[in-house]
């Protein structure tokens, strides 16, 4: 195995393995990562075989002197495997990057592992490399999931909230134009309710649309032409995930949030799964019922999303 850094002239390289993976979405796209390429020291890998033919990619950056993580600036990391990986490969891939990071004088990775209800053919053959290496669990957060193909009653809450938007006559529209949503709704409900700001500034998002016009998608529900509730959809084969969900206390009460994710809950029942994404706090160890009671509420259930931490020295 040869491993090297990735560089910006591999980036056609690296985007075109992501079509021949199983285990990838257009977070690993270089457009999306390198958006913030500024923020985050860029330190992903390239693994080849000893035919050249590249083989995995590691979306990774460099978090201090001694650590390497997969990825702070993405929702998750992992091992990116092509579709026809097998298991001892896979072994030998990632003794690969302990052995170079080792002896490029890195002591641990911090790995958010890839979510399993994203992988578009069975891929656990990390989680057999990881308890290889002797990683160790330290952190767990609970995506909140809709599986499409078995899907789950709505509690009579939520249905009662939905038929009340249908009353006072929510609608609902896909914007292009995000500034509303981000500036009037979303950034003040996460300053007031959480004092933090949205991960993406509003430039940012745009961009990201422009770069992704088909993969991120904004829905808003509106009451006689007032914006009440968004969410920004991040769509992939198998899974729509909704990044941001945020609504006026009127929106929330008045039915108009509810009635906006039952639309897109029907709209996207055709993809396997619908995620809401975690309602944890505190690294994982806190969590949030109200919206863990408002995401089940829809029929969302439980996938674990771990993080580990892995020392190179067990290379």
């Amino acid at each position: 195995m040869k491993v090297i850094r990735y560089s910006e002239e591999l980036q056609d390289n690296w985007n075109s393995f992501l079509e021949k993976s199983k285990n990838s979405t257009f977070l690993f796209h270089r457009n999306f990562m390198d958006y913030h390429k500024d923020r985050f020291s860029d330190y992903s890998l390239m693994i080849y075989d000893d035919k050249n033919d590249l083989v995995a990619c590691f979306p990774a950056m460099q978090s201090s002197a001694t650590v390497i993580t997969s990825h702070a600036g993405l929702t998750y990391g992992g091992l990116v495997l092509k579709r026809e990986e097998k298991l001892n490969n896979t072994i030998e891939v990632f003794k690969a990057i302990l052995k170079f990071l080792y002896d490029n004088g890195f002591e641990k990775i911090i790995l958010k592992d890839f979510p399993k209800f994203y992988n578009n053919s069975p891929s656990e053959e990390i989680e057999y490399a990881l308890f290889l290496s002797n990683a160790k669990i330290i952190r767990r957060d609970t995506a909140i999931v809709i599986d499409n193909l078995k899907p789950i009653k709505y509690q009579s809450r939520r249905e009662r909230s939905v038929k009340k938007g249908i009353k006072i006559g929510v609608t609902i529209d896909e914007l292009e134009d995000f500034t509303t949503f981000w500036n009037s709704i979303l950034t003040p409900n996460l300053n007031e309710r959480f004092g933090v700001n949205p991960v993406h500034s509003l430039e940012e998002i745009l961009l990201l649309k422009n770069f992704f016009p088909e993969e991120i998608k904004l829905y808003t529900s509106f009451i006689n032409g007032k914006m009440m509730a968004g969410t920004v959809l991040f769509i992939t084969p198998d899974v729509v995930h909704a990044q941001y969900i945020s609504g006026i206390e009127e929106g929330r009460n008045n039915g108009a949030l509810d009635f906006l994710f039952d639309f897109v809950i029907k709209k996207y029942a055709t993809v396997k799964y619908f995620d809401f994404g975690i309602c944890n706090e505190n690294a994982g160890r806190d969590l949030n019922f109200g919206l863990l009671d408002w995401k089940e509420g829809f029929g969302g259930r439980t996938f674990c999303h771990n993080f580990y931490e892995i020392e190179t020295v067990n290379h």
